[in-house]
């Protein structure tokens, strides 16, 4: 009989960035109170699920996440620099339509390409080490189910290849919202079906429609 596992890979909660500024892999960028409630009621939303492999990316954010998940298993998760943030050109920019790096005509030269895309980590590599991350993930939770803490770009890239969209997207039509779980079944090795879901859906801010490439 065909064994089934399941491997959540779900974005942080709210950062502190009270500069906004594009924080992509920059250090030193930390949960929110209100983040920190996100990961709370993650927790207690898979309590009972059949978790028994937890994987986080490497950057204080997903790690403050993953701790009352990784409390609520007792488990210890491994950290994966396959799940980090997308590299970013912008990163420590404000960058939005109409202000930020956007009114400096040297920054359009890196917008010059949006299918690789042209500022920041190819999205074909990005789909390849995620692939990569949710395949271990797989294996080491094989019959069971498996959580991976990382970010919206990375989550919505490799959910975008496996269900076969093209990579290149308008940023804001990205559903990933903070804290939402994206779930990937497999039935052997082969993905059968893709959910998705926000337990904390009431706590989400106001969204911003300024805000263009990034991902956090």
């Amino acid at each position: 009989m065909t064994e089934t596992t399941v491997v959540h890979v779900m974005r942080h909660g709210e950062v502190h960035n009270p500069t906004g500024v594009l924080y992509g892999r920059i250090p030193d960028f930390h949960l929110s109170d209100l983040g920190r409630q996100m990961a709370d009621r993650v927790a207690e939303h898979v309590k009972n699920r059949d978790i028994v492999h937890l994987v986080s990316s490497p950057l204080e954010r997903a790690q403050e996440t993953m701790e009352p998940i990784a409390k609520t298993f007792g488990l210890t998760p491994d950290i994966d620099e396959r799940v980090i943030e997308a590299a970013n050109l912008f990163e420590g920019k404000k960058f939005g339509v109409g202000d930020g790096a956007l009114k400096n005509p040297s920054a359009w030269w890196l917008l010059r390409n949006p299918v690789k895309p042209s500022w920041g980590e190819p999205y074909q590599q990005i789909v390849r080490r995620m692939r990569d991350a949710i395949e271990t993930a797989r294996q080491k939770s094989a019959g069971h189910e498996a959580l991976i803490v990382s970010h919206q770009l990375p989550i919505w890239i490799v959910r975008s290849a496996i269900e076969g969209r093209r990579l290149w997207h308008d940023p804001r039509k990205r559903q990933c919202s903070l804290a939402s779980v994206t779930s990937f079944t497999f039935h052997g090795e082969s993905i059968v079906s893709v959910g998705y879901s926000e337990p904390a859906k009431d706590l989400l801010p106001v969204k911003n429609p300024k805000k263009f490439v990034g991902g956090a």
